[in-house]
């Protein structure tokens, strides 16, 4: 029952994924002919603006493909966490197989651009997403361990908190990026402080009954 559920969200995760691979591999064709590398080219705010658009438009296209699978929040979210990890992972491996990037294991790229440039050794998204999926998959699978809105108020506020962190150890190098300058430090200890609070409060939840 749960794998005929998630089997629809796995297909268009991917197939998404592979159109965000392709239109990626264009811009680098454009931008970095002899192979994506830092010091970032800041690109003519018109095109900038286009390029902010349609990581928002892969962000909508993701979370309203789950609200027509269900009018239970507790089902639209982990749905939405499912597809997200999915596209997410599959994106770069799509990379990997069209241009052979990225080529090992801490290859510095720009995750998303909005505020700011996002900026980590791919890996690390690739991590928060094994996260999703995994969190997904467990919420649908044991969903009496849940409440109505998955988690209560203050475990919301802790999962809220996890992720400023996480988020803030993206943006670490972001100025350094915009200035023109290479990337050479991720604050692995604050990424690893978000993702263990995150799987904390997920792991109290999950073992817990119902409240």
């Amino acid at each position: 029952m749960l794998l005929r559920k998630l089997y629809p969200f796995l297909v268009f995760a991917i197939a998404m994924a592979y159109l965000e691979a392709a239109v990626v591999v264009y811009l680098r064709e454009i931008y970095y002919p002899d192979g994506f590398q830092f010091p970032l080219k800041l690109i003519a705010d018109r095109m900038a603006m286009i390029e902010i658009g349609r990581e928002a438009s892969t962000i909508i296209m993701l979370w309203f493909i789950t609200l027509m699978a269900s009018d239970k929040f507790k089902e639209q979210f982990p749905l939405f966490l499912f597809a997200f990890g999915v596209w997410d992972i599959f994106y770069y491996f799509w990379l990997k197989v069209l241009i052979g990037w990225p080529a090992f294991w801490g290859e510095w790229d720009i995750l998303f651009l909005i505020p700011l440039p996002w900026v980590a050794p791919w890996f690390y998204p690739v991590l928060v997403s094994i996260g999703f999926i995994a969190a997904a998959v467990l919420t649908l699978r044991f969903a009496e361990h849940f409440t109505d809105k998955i988690l209560t108020t203050k475990e919301w506020i802790l999962m809220i908190l996890a992720a400023v962190i996480i988020l803030f150890s993206f943006l670490w190098e972001s100025e350094k990026v915009l200035s023109g300058l290479i990337p050479v430090y991720f604050p692995w200890w604050l990424f690893l402080s978000g993702y263990v609070l995150g799987l904390a409060v997920f792991i109290r939840r999950l073992t817990l009954n119902r409240s």
